[in-house]
């Protein structure tokens, strides 16, 4: 996480990436484990044959009266172009879809951050605008326009349903990071 290219596209994360953050954010997803209902799920994307923790996958906002929530996901500079965040979100579109129920899945990305523009594509979503200087990011201290994309559960099992799920081991925050 301590990559300003990383960094440089998240909201909220610093950079460079202090210590006492990583830890506070290992505990805040030990908690949110236990709260119910549930408006979050924090999982660390891993490598099939190890345990290291390369990235994480988050699907949070999520509302059970509205069923939709929202899809945040960073991958390590040094895994990018593998389809590894690709297998990552389709993993949890079908927690969010199958187990869950939800009805829509929102992703948002900088509008300059042209790899997340293209997951969200790849995966079946839809673009549904951009919100001009909405957010600010605070590893580097500028403004973003914020783009927005959905997609809608009728959607996903058009497109996904008869597919295998994908392979990716996704572990609790907590148990792989290291």
């Amino acid at each position: 996480m301590n990559n300003i290219r990383i960094a440089g596209n998240l909201v909220g994360v610093p950079h460079p990436y202090p210590e006492s953050e990583g830890r506070w954010w290992v505990d805040h997803a030990a908690s949110e484990r236990s709260r119910r209902p549930r408006t979050e799920y924090i999982l660390a994307i891993t490598r099939k044959k190890e345990d290291l923790m390369i990235g994480e996958i988050i699907l949070s906002e999520v509302d059970r009266i509205h069923k939709t929530a929202s899809l945040v996901y960073w991958v390590a500079e040094s895994c990018w172009r593998q389809g590894i965040a690709t297998e990552a979100a389709l993993a949890m579109m079908g927690f969010a879809f199958r187990r869950l129920r939800l009805r829509r899945l929102e992703i948002s990305a900088f509008a300059e951050n042209t790899a997340s523009h293209n997951l969200a594509l790849r995966l079946g979503f839809t673009y549904e605008g951009t919100k001009r200087e909405a957010v600010y990011a605070e590893s580097t201290g500028k403004v973003h326009d914020d783009s927005f994309y959905s997609i809608l559960a009728r959607e996903y099992f058009s497109t996904w349903a008869k597919r295998p799920p994908p392979g990716t081991r996704l572990r609790n925050a907590q148990r792989g990071a290291g």
